[in-house]
């Protein structure tokens, strides 16, 4: 069993590996490069494309994927003597997971004491102490022994980060008055680095400090001239201001300032502490670390609702990157949605970062225009992160970005920030809610992972009430570690009711909880604005389209898109695909909160509206069918539905939750008209898309709904619908039961088009039960009763239904006729439908017939009909009857491929019984054929 063996990575200097305090062979050069690029990130991963980057070049052979392969394998068996770091695969490539890494990577333990110092006068002692402890840990140039083009560029730039700690360390004994021992130290570096105004500064305080004041002059003097002949420009501020520090000091020794002085090597430090735990946002990690600092600022605006992370990855990003920014890291938070503070004007956030970067407040310029070129003058060519937290809008940053090259600028905002995207070229990270997996970790890491593990079931709920929100989460966390031996089912139950789910998301303060998260969004908003977003927290379903929210506005709808805008900015609504508008499920409760009573007028402009299309969209779908009477749409309410079948067919698609949303909606208010209607829309678009429970669901409703209408006629189609719809389940009890229902109630009413659609559905119930004998007597029934009704198309039906039953108890002579006159009527009346199903009849009629090509080629064509129409019920269907022709034929792996297609979409459609169906009927052909391979249908 693998113990807790201590293991070391060392990158600085030779690349090597100890474990238990032993060394171990890692290989030839590249095996260990390979080792090293995925030590230098360690804990995230590292696309496969990169690595082969990194160690082979941008022009690596063919079989340097599969060499990598094999280095990876031999490195993780020279690893596998302990738990504390392995190299593991993740999507798309591979991590080095380390246990703490850095107590692991001589790298990141330089980099955690680098980071820990502070430039307060009381910490100098202890700066001085860690940095010395970090510059110990380089045995010489980082990464020794291997090389290339990325080797070289990291061991450059891991020398500017030793050489930016070497700084901080001089500084720190400047300000601890060890300037006369650091001479000939800052000597050698400026000598290394003669154009280093840092190192330049620092030489000059260490001359003074050790009474060389003359010296100090002189070699500033010098320094001044190389830099305007050899770059045509004057030293910068800092180096301008300590040289005035030091003319004003005189000749007499003196310790660098520790507090009102200007320090020209101040380097900030501002970052709060890392997040921890952190976890997911692993595309957006990979973004932020592909910015370039070398030639241009830099800007990154990560946006998104409140609670959703965004300052959790700027500030876990930023730690995690402080080696790239050996200037300094300044951060603010500028308070752009705040509960009891107004935006912190940009003029008080530039001074601020001003002072902090050494100017006395005495000296700072009152006028804007000078603070701010006084700003980007001390920033100019600096390596530095300015992080720019909570902000209110694009006006804010502006004033806050840098002049030249060298920083990176992170900015984070409710505020969408558009005009920063085209003001400064920014990157924008739009951030959504974590997934399952990530929540899960998340949550795991507070708990514990056998915590978690003990109550499944009251996880999966905690999970889905937080919806991925990452404050929620850590709400959830915090308040169930407080109580360890807690279930955790006791926390699911508390956030499973709305009305109090937002009060059991609440920990005690406005940080840490989430109604107060999302008022501080919503007390940005106008009284219009809060209207429309109290009124869309109403609506029902998982998102709503701008001409959808027109019409719910009815007479104010000529602000549709300034309103949704107004929302979107400020991360209320998600513009999830363009014009289509969705609400997080925490803030639909805050929104709920806040509904106004004048919102039912308007959810019934919104039914109306969705009504009106639907309705559009059945006459569409199944012109041959009895049309339903609408009233007009309401005032200011102008439905648009689709121009053409395949059109609606996506409205449809696209607006299906919507509508099952709003069905339920009008039975809770007891709309019963709307409840039919959406029923009667719907039929046809679940029968061709195969959603045969929702079908169930909707006519159940609509049922319902008939019978409190009190109307014989419409509770007959009702049932009639309903009978079909669990027929085409399967679920024939259910199916008669409704269907005799129907037929009972168009005898009563003498209705005789309800008594011939009602026959012909019993037709196709007691066919899908297995009984053929029983469907041609109700088929017949229905074709004397078709007979009678001036609709060829009905007619041509019922011929048709004959035909296939005639078929299917074998008769196929008597089958032809009857189809034949109903090919001739769809034709005629451009029924493609109809057309479809017939030439599937002809194929079935040609198989028992024994001509299996003839079968073929109806049922191809009727299966590319079908496909144009996008009724992937009978796709299904006529997917099995090419099967078994080619089956029949001997075809056995083209059966089984035709199959295995049927058997998708009838998962799909949830139609367990047909995909059984399938499977035994192939078993038995393949069988019968010798095949033993076709036995993995």
């Amino acid at each position: 069993m693998v113990g807790a063996v201590a293991v070391s990575l060392r990158l600085l200097g030779e690349v090597s590996a100890d474990v238990d305090g032993r060394p171990v062979d890692l290989g030839p050069p590249r095996q260990r490069c390979v080792l090293a690029a995925l030590a230098v990130d360690a804990d995230r991963v590292v696309p496969v494309d990169r690595l082969i980057e990194r160690v082979w070049g941008a022009t690596a052979e063919r079989r340097a994927r599969a060499t990598l392969h094999s280095y990876i394998s031999r490195l993780r068996r020279t690893l596998a003597h302990t738990d504390r770091v392995a190299i593991v695969r993740r999507s798309g490539g591979y991590a080095l997971m380390a246990d703490a890494a850095e107590t692991v990577v001589d790298l990141y333990r330089f980099r955690e004491l680098c980071t820990s110092v502070s430039c307060a006068p009381e910490s100098t002692a202890r700066a001085v102490r860690s940095l010395t402890d970090a510059l110990a840990l380089w045995r010489g140039p980082a990464l020794t022994g291997v090389d290339g083009e990325w080797v070289e560029s990291e061991r450059d730039r891991l020398g500017q980060e030793r050489l930016a700690a070497q700084h901080d360390l001089a500084e720190a004994r400047l300000r601890a008055g060890e300037g006369g021992e650091l001479v000939a130290e800052l000597a050698a570096r400026t000598a290394r680095h003669p154009l280093d105004e840092r190192a330049a500064g620092q030489y000059l305080l260490a001359l003074h400090q050790s009474g060389r004041t003359a010296d100090a002059l002189e070699h500033y003097h010098r320094i001044r001239t190389r830099l305007v002949e050899e770059l045509g420009t004057e030293p910068g501020t800092a180096l301008q201001l300590a040289h005035r520090q030091v003319l004003a000091a005189g000749t007499a020794p003196a310790a660098a300032p520790a507090g009102g002085g200007f320090h020209p090597s101040v380097v900030p430090r501002q970052l709060p502490g890392a997040p921890a735990p952190f976890v997911g946002r692993h595309d957006e990690l990979t973004r932020l670390d592909a910015l370039n600092t070398s030639d241009a600022v830099t800007v990154s605006a990560i946006t998104g609702m409140g609670g959703i992370g965004k300052t959790w990855l700027a500030l876990h990003w930023a730690h995690r990157n402080l080696h790239r920014y050996p200037d300094g890291q300044l951060f603010i938070d500028l308070r752009g949605f705040s509960p009891e503070d107004a935006p912190l004007p940009a003029a008080a956030a530039v001074r601020g970062f001003v002072v902090s970067l050494g100017v006395p407040p005495a000296g700072v310029p009152t006028e804007f225009d000078a603070l701010i070129g006084l700003y980007r003058s001390l920033v100019a060519d600096k390596r530095m992160l300015i992080v720019l937290d909570n902000v209110h809008d694009t006006g804010q940053v502006l004033p806050l970005l840098p002049g030249t090259g060298g920083c990176t600028v992170l900015v984070t905002s409710r505020d969408r920030l558009t005009g920063l995207a085209a003001a400064s070229s920014a990157r924008m990270f739009r951030l959504g809610v974590l997934d399952d997996d990530d929540a899960r970790a998340l949550l795991a890491h507070r708990l514990g992972p056998q915590r978690v593990a003990a109550e499944p079931e009251a996880m999966a709920e905690l999970l889905g009430r937080c919806v991925g929100l990452p404050l929620a989460l850590g709400i959830v966390a915090s308040r169930a570690a407080a109580q360890p031996s807690s279930p955790l089912q006791g926390w699911a139950r508390d956030l499973r009711d709305t009305a109090t789910r937002l009060g059991a998301l609440d920990a005690g303060d406005p940080q840490s909880s989430v109604r107060a998260t999302i008022a501080w969004s919503h007390a940005a908003l106008t009284p219009a604005q809060a209207d429309l977003f109290a009124l869309l927290s109403s609506a029902p379903g998982p998102d709503i389209d701008a001409a959808a929210v027109t019409c719910a506005l009815g007479p104010a709808s000529d602000q549709t898109w300034t309103l949704l805008r107004a929302l979107t900015r400020v991360s209320l609504l998600d513009e999830h695909v363009p014009g289509r508008f969705r609400m997080h499920d925490l803030v639909r409760l805050y929104g709920l909160e806040h509904r106004g009573a004048d919102h039912d007028a308007a959810l019934g402009r919104l039914v109306s509206h969705y009504v009106h299309i639907a309705h559009v969209g059945e006459r569409l779908l199944a012109p041959q069918r009895r049309p339903v009477e609408l009233g007009h749409p309401p005032p200011g309410c102008a439905p648009r539905p689709p121009a053409d079948e395949a059109a609606m067919l996506s409205w449809f698609d696209t607006e299906h939750a919507n509508l099952l949303a709003l069905q339920r909606l009008a039975v809770e208010r007891h709309h019963h008209i709307e409840v039919w209607q959406l029923a009667w829309a719907l039929d046809n678009f679940h029968w061709r898309r195969g959603h045969l429970h929702d079908n169930i669901t909707t006519w159940l409703a609509g049922v319902a709904a008939a019978e409190h209408l009190g109307q014989p006629g419409l509770l007959g189609r009702s049932h009639r619908r309903l009978g079909r719809a669990y027929a085409q389940a399967r679920r024939h009890t259910e199916a008669v039961r409704h269907l005799s229902r129907a037929h009972d109630l168009a005898e009563g009413s003498g209705d005789v088009h309800e008594r011939a659609h009602t026959e012909n559905a019993l037709a196709w119930a007691w066919s899908l039960h297995g009984d053929d004998r029983k469907a041609l007597e109700h088929a017949l029934h229905a074709l004397d009763l078709y007979r009678g009704l001036a609709n060829p198309v009905w007619l041509a039906r019922a011929l048709n239904s004959v035909g296939w039953y005639q078929a299917r108890l074998g008769r196929p002579s008597q089958a032809l006729e009857p189809c034949a006159q109903a090919l001739d009527l769809f034709r005629r009346n451009q029924d493609v439908g109809g057309e479809a199903a017939t030439l599937d009849t002809l194929g079935l009629i040609a198989h028992h017939s024994g001509d299996h090509a003839n079968a073929l080629k109806h049922h191809r064509a009727a299966l590319s009909l079908f496909r144009r129409l996008g009724n992937h019920y009978l796709e299904a269907d006529t997917l099995v009857n090419i099967a078994h022709a080619h089956a029949a034929q001997g075809e056995v792996r083209h059966a089984r491929d035709i199959s295995q297609q049927a058997l998708q979409l009838y998962r799909r459609q949830g139609r367990a019984g047909d995909a059984a169906r399938v499977l035994r009927q192939l078993d038995t052909v393949v069988r019968a054929d010798g095949d033993p391979a076709g036995c993995a249908l």
